[in-house]
C-alpha cells in the first residue's frame, strides 16, 4: 500500500471516529476511581482495550490525542487533572509509557493473534514496559527534586500496589477485546 493510500485509510471517517472515541474512553476511565488505600483508575483497562481493538497505529493516535489534550490543560488525567505539570511530573512517565505499551502490545498481538492468552500476555508485556519507563522517569525526577531514592522504594510506591488490580484490568480488557473484535 502506498504512503498516500495508507494515510487516506488511516484517516477515514470511520477510523477518526474510533480514534476519537477511544481517546474519550481513556479520559473517562481515568476519572473513574476505585477508592481503596491507594485509589485505582480504569485507565490501563481503557488503554489495553484501545490497543486490542484498534491496533497499533490507531491506538498510538488515540493515546497521543489523549496525552495532547491533557498537556493542553484539558482535565483528562486521573483526578480531573491536566496540564504540562502533570505530564512532566513524577507520574508523567507512566502516561507517556502508554505509547510504549501500544507499540509492544500491538506488535505482540500482530505476531501472535487475538486469543485470550496472547492478548493478556501482550497487555502484560506492554504494561511492564510502561512500568519500567514510568519508574525510571519517577526515579530521575525524584532524584532531581528531592534526592536519591532506591529502586525498591520506587517500585513499592509506584508499581507493587497496582500489580493485582492491573492484572484484573488486563484480564477484563483481553476478554472484552476477544468478544468485541468481530463487531468492529
Amino acid at each position: 500500500m502506498s504512503r498516500s493510500t495508507f494515510s487516506k485509510a488511516l484517516f477515514s471517517a470511520k477510523n477518526i471516529a474510533y480514534i476519537s472515541l477511544f481517546s474519550a474512553l481513556i479520559a473517562i476511565c481515568s476519572w473513574v476511581s476505585i477508592p481503596t488505600i491507594i485509589p485505582f483508575t480504569l485507565q490501563t483497562f481503557a488503554v489495553s482495550l484501545c490497543i486490542g481493538l484498534l491496533g497499533t497505529r490507531r491506538a498510538l493516535l488515540s493515546i497521543g490525542i489523549y496525552l495532547l489534550l491533557g498537556a493542553a490543560g484539558v482535565p483528562v488525567f486521573s483526578g480531573f487533572s491536566g496540564g504540562m505539570g502533570v505530564l512532566f511530573g513524577t507520574t508523567g512517565g507512566y502516561l507517556v509509557g502508554f505509547l510504549l505499551m501500544a507499540l509492544i502490545s500491538g506488535a505482540i498481538i500482530s505476531r501472535f493473534g487475538r486469543s485470550f492468552i496472547s492478548l493478556f500476555l501482550a497487555f502484560c508485556f506492554g504494561l511492564a514496559l510502561c512500568y519500567a519507563f514510568g519508574t525510571a522517569w519517577y526515579l530521575l525526577l525524584y532524584l532531581r527534586n528531592t534526592g536519591p531514592i532506591g529502586l525498591s522504594t520506587a517500585l513499592m510506591r509506584c508499581v507493587v500496589p497496582f500489580l493485582l488490580p492491573d492484572a484484573l484490568k488486563l484480564s477484563l480488557a483481553a476478554l472484552a477485546t476477544k468478544r468485541l473484535w468481530h463487531h468492529l
